[in-house]
């Protein structure tokens, strides 16, 4: 590193620890004192104790509440949204919105787009959401820790029309690394980080452990599932009701798409169609499958008289506003998905594992610093683009591209329905074709979202200019 790199690394770590960044609201991109209107939400990421089963008291989990789960946000396409987040953690972190197509410097990721939040301080981030769906929003600094220890929360951009619903569901879906004790254990294990990831012991929806939600019978529910886990790929299915897929990664899916199994990787999501069983006390079950076993995550269960409602009453979800690529003058940009231990990587204000396994282009990402490594690629506003992902390991990765919504093309493993996303489940040892127009200006982080991967180097970004 050369001595410049090395002053502006100083210089930005000491404004950050005590300099003019600390002690007010912020807007970001400007680093101005704001003093204006109310925000809409607060968020106070914060630590506590909190029982995640039974009375078992869980010491040590992280949250965007003080005394409880992330709260769910719910939004209205297209209004300005203010969020004000304060940092009670003790340790730097960022807001990140999962899959939120808004302007770069509200994007979360630290120095890319801002600055990392220190302790104490409030930030307010300011957006309008253009697309209607089911999001999230998660930290990007200190990321494994923090989302780890509890910090994932759902974000709901509501549609302009309700469908038709009775009730609205969110089922926030992780897990955590505890002990038959309740307390967390080593929160990764280096030789999973080089494979396909560390995974928790204990599975929960919404912090709780298979959950029973109570719904009038014969209703119709929208389930909203966030797979907000750190590594985890659910496998999941519905019995005992009649359901029907509607959305995907905040998307909606054709009619006729209705898969046997809903695959979700981590920062993936998808929208269920559901009519409440007819009769009192009938149950539900949310399923996934382990080892070819299923096993229960959440049971909705029916209450009181049917209300009588049929699915094909529901009107169908109007499509978000996503420019459709041009194919035939689409530019193909190949990026390679590779292992690649290296150095171990410096110390972060943003945390590090202390390892390097994994790179892009043979470029591990070194961390986050002020001084970022150059763009994986650099794209033009307006022009459509074929990124063609090439995975050359045995494991799966989630890929995910902040800013931006593609739409799945092409594989050379098997057959892809056209759907539009954010994150993409690139499989082990395939090639796959993203398409999309790129037309929102900024660095955009791409990355793994198996946070191991992710933090020893799997992770870049690519800047729209």
């Amino acid at each position: 590193m050369s001595a410049n790199q090395n002053l502006t690394r100083r210089v930005a770590l000491g404004l950050l620890a005590g300099g003019t960044m600390t002690g007010g609201a912020f807007l970001l991109g400007s680093g101005r004192l704001t003093r204006g209107a109310a925000p809409d939400h607060r968020l106070q990421a914060s630590t506590l104790d909190y029982a995640l089963q039974g009375d078992q008291v869980t010491a040590g989990m992280m949250s965007f509440a003080a005394d409880g789960p992330p709260p769910v946000l719910r939004l209205r396409r297209g209004a300005e949204t203010i969020i004000d987040v304060t940092n009670d953690l003790g340790e730097p972190t960022t807001v990140h919105w999962h899959g939120l197509r808004i302007a770069n410097q509200q994007d979360g990721v630290p120095y890319l787009t801002q600055w990392p939040i220190m302790q104490g301080e409030t930030v307010r981030y300011s957006f309008a959401a253009p697309d209607a769906g089911t999001f999230w929003y998660h930290p990007h600094c200190n990321t494994l820790e923090q989302m780890a220890r509890g910090m994932t929360g759902a974000l709901i951009v509501e549609d302009d029309e309700n469908a038709g619903f009775d009730r609205d569901l969110v089922l926030n879906l992780r897990d955590f690394r505890l002990g038959k004790d309740g307390q967390f254990i080593e929160l990764f294990r280096p030789r999973q980080a080089a494979r396909g990831g560390t995974f928790g012991t204990v599975m929960t929806a919404n912090w709780r452990v298979q959950p029973t939600y109570d719904l009038p019978g014969g209703s119709l529910v929208r389930l909203r599932l966030i797979a907000t886990d750190v590594t985890r790929i659910y496998r999941l299915s519905l019995t005992g009701a009649e359901a029907r897929l509607i959305a995907l990664d905040s998307h909606p899916t054709p009619p006729a798409y209705q898969p046997q199994e809903i695959v979700l990787a981590a920062g993936q999501r998808a929208d269920l169609a559901i009519r409440v069983p007819e009769v009192e006390g009938e149950t539900a079950v949310l399923n996934t499958t382990i080892s070819g076993r299923p096993v229960a995550l959440a049971r909705l269960r029916a209450v009181g008289r049917s209300a009588g409602r049929r699915l094909a009453e529901l009107a169908p979800l109007a499509p978000n506003p996503v420019a459709e690529p041009v194919l035939e003058k689409a530019e193909i940009i190949p990026f390679l998905f590779g292992w690649a231990p290296g150095d171990r990587p410096a110390p972060s204000l943003c945390g590090t594992l202390g390892y390097t396994f994994w790179s892009i282009n043979r470029q591990p990402w070194p961390g986050d610093f002020p001084e970022a490594p150059g763009a994986l690629a650099v794209l033009k506003k307006g022009r459509s683009y074929i990124l063609r992902l090439r995975n050359e390991t045995k494991n799966s990765h989630p890929i995910h591209l902040h800013g931006l919504t593609f739409r799945l093309f092409r594989s050379d493993k098997r057959q892809l329905p056209p759907l539009l996303t954010d994150t993409a489940l690139l499989q082990a040892n395939e090639t796959l074709d993203i398409a999309l127009v790129a037309d929102n200006p900024g660095d955009w982080a791409f990355h793994c979202h198996v946070i191991e991967h992710q933090k020893t180097g799997l992770a870049g970004y690519i800047r729209v200019e």
